[in-house]
């Protein structure tokens, strides 16, 4: 028999045992991972189900079926530096507990399979969705292996302290082969949830992402002898585009960020010769991204003539907008009519693994729960635990709808 509250009670339990007065401190590729991991291996005892780690450290529960056909139900157990009690490990309790249902009524129609990705965060490298990724081979070893974290320990380096090659990490696109339905549960980690009084929501995909970092050049000068009318200060750039793509955001409904500002010299005795800053911008329509993006870089052109100074643009990352399967979407929406007797359809600003998933051709879908305040990545990270049980119940209704779905694929 399913049972909410035990998942509620093993987060808790999570939660003492990875955490401190700060946090969660279950960083990717450290010793408080491996120990939740541990730990929840210890959950799975007893259960009918086959424990292994592919290549990338990815960790996989396989509950057996009459046919080879896989459902999977995903997360992670890696948290960001003083994290939430939720974040990631909430998918991956919920659907060990749904595995446990499954399990308790005999063998299922398809195999279903729990995993938990390796460092989803990337908090300890800048490099997210790692072991997804290297799944759904959208993964250059080479490009990473070098990456240093704060103590100057490469991403090469650390893996290997735990038994992962990251050279050979792209074997892991082995465990996929079956793979026929995806589905993650995941706190919203925003406020439209709660905003509109509803637990939870059906994820309609997650948002393409244009991230670049733009440079202004100017002039060096006195701040006490340059008049205002003879400067060339390459802040009044920067400060011109950072509040012209909150403008275009507006604009075409998506999400503008400017994270980073640098200046240089960076004295108070001196106009600014170079200013750069980081721009984030988000959508879930391709061609409103792509034009988001054209407004911001004729944005950029337009301010640098004004300010008598010049503008580059340097290409940081991008990823293009991944939409989750139609029939999936319309199974999350009824499994949580079901359970919450009302729904709601929304995007996902931020990036999940479900993303890497998709993209490698798993038809995917995730379901949100409400976040208190719309805050996570935060120790006051929370949600109601009456939702967090309807989630589960929730979950647990889609996934018996998607193995009647991926046994008639």
């Amino acid at each position: 028999m399913l049972n909410p509250q035990r998942t509620i009670d093993e987060l808790k339990e999570l939660r003492a045992l990875t955490g401190d007065d700060n946090g969660a401190q279950r960083v990717a590729w450290t010793d408080t991972w491996l120990k939740a991991r541990e730990w929840m291996k210890e959950k799975i005892a007893g259960l009918p189900v086959e424990y292994e780690r592919d290549p990338a450290g990815n960790v996989w529960v396989t509950l057996r079926g009459t046919s080879e056909k896989e459902l999977l139900l995903g997360g992670h157990l890696d948290s960001v530096p003083n994290g939430g009690w939720l974040d990631g490990c909430l998918n991956v309790m919920a659907g060990i507990e749904v595995l446990r249902r499954i399990a308790e009524e005999g063998t299922p129609p398809v195999t279903v399979r729990v995993v938990d990705w390796a460092d989803e965060e990337g908090a300890r490298f800048g490099r997210s969705l790692f072991g997804s990724s290297a799944c759904s081979g959208f993964f250059d070893p080479v490009a990473i292996k070098d990456y240093k974290d704060k103590d100057g320990i490469t991403y090469e380096q650390a893996t290997a302290r735990v038994g992962v090659d990251i050279m050979r990490a792209k074997e892991a696109g082995a465990q996929l082969k079956n793979a026929k339905a995806y589905l993650e549960l995941h706190i919203e980690q925003g406020p439209v949830l709660e905003s509109m009084g509803l637990p939870l929501g059906a994820v309609l995909g997650t948002f393409g992402v244009e991230r670049h970092s733009v440079n202004f050049t100017g002039q060096a000068a006195h701040s006490g002898s340059t008049p205002m009318d003879k400067r060339r200060d390459a802040l009044g750039g920067v400060s011109k585009l950072h509040l012209e793509i909150r403008e275009i955001a507006k604009r075409h409904g998506g999400v503008c960020t400017v994270g980073r500002v640098e200046t240089k010299p960076g004295i108070v005795t001196s106009v600014v010769a170079h200013a750069r800053m980081t721009l984030d911008q988000r959508h879930l329509d391709a061609d409103k991204l792509a034009a988001m993006y054209q407004d911001a870089q004729d944005a950029s052109l337009r301010f640098a003539q004004e300010e008598g100074i010049e503008v580059e643009w340097e290409y940081i990352w991008r990823i293009e907008p991944i939409l989750f399967h139609p029939d999936l979407i319309e199974m999350c929406d009824q499994s949580v009519l079901e359970t919450a007797g009302v729904s709601h359809r929304l995007p996902s600003g931020p990036l999940h693994d479900a993303a890497e998933v998709a993209r490698a051709g798993v038809p995917t879908i995730m379901m949100f729960v409400q976040s208190l305040y719309g805050i996570s990545h935060n120790k006051i990270e929370d949600t109601k635990e009456e939702h967090l049980a309807m989630s589960v119940v929730a979950l647990d209704k889609l996934a018996t709808k998607a193995m009647a779905w991926v046994a008639g694929r």
